[in-house]
């Protein structure tokens, strides 16, 4: 029988877009453990259905962690224009109801210490998008 993290993980790879969806829920707690956060980057990422790079953003942000906010950032330095409007709108979703959500700032400011410079720029680019819906 499979764990929940492996069943997750084949999850991330179906050709079903709802699939993928439940599988970027599923994952977002597992952040910190690399094939999810690999399998994660990719959902973020992904060419197929824009409710699965939205919905798995929002999963991150709201699971809060340096290890989950991390991956969104490396997802937005990596993706095209049209792949980061769908993140920024599922970290808008997820900020917008902020019951009990980590302060995103926060979590940017340490990611603005990260080694690597990809990451800092994903950080500054979610930072600028949590100030945008603060406004």
């Amino acid at each position: 029988m499979m764990s929940g993290l492996e069943a997750a993980l084949a999850g991330a790879s179906s050709p079903s877009w709802s699939q993928r969806v439940r599988a970027g829920h599923d994952l977002a707690s597992f952040a910190d453990v690399p094939e999810a956060a690999e399998a994660l980057v990719g959902l973020l990422l992904d060419v197929g259905d824009t409710a699965v790079t939205r919905q798995t953003a929002e999963a991150l942000v709201r699971v809060g962690t340096v290890a989950a906010v991390r991956l969104i950032a490396l997802a937005v330095a990596e993706a095209d224009d049209h792949q980061a409007d769908w993140i920024q709108t599922g970290v808008q979703d997820a900020l917008v109801r902020t019951d009990g959500l980590p302060d995103l700032a926060t979590v940017c400011g340490q990611l603005a210490q990260d080694p690597e410079a990809t990451v800092r720029r994903g950080a500054a680019e979610l930072s600028a998008w949590a100030d945008d819906t603060r406004r």
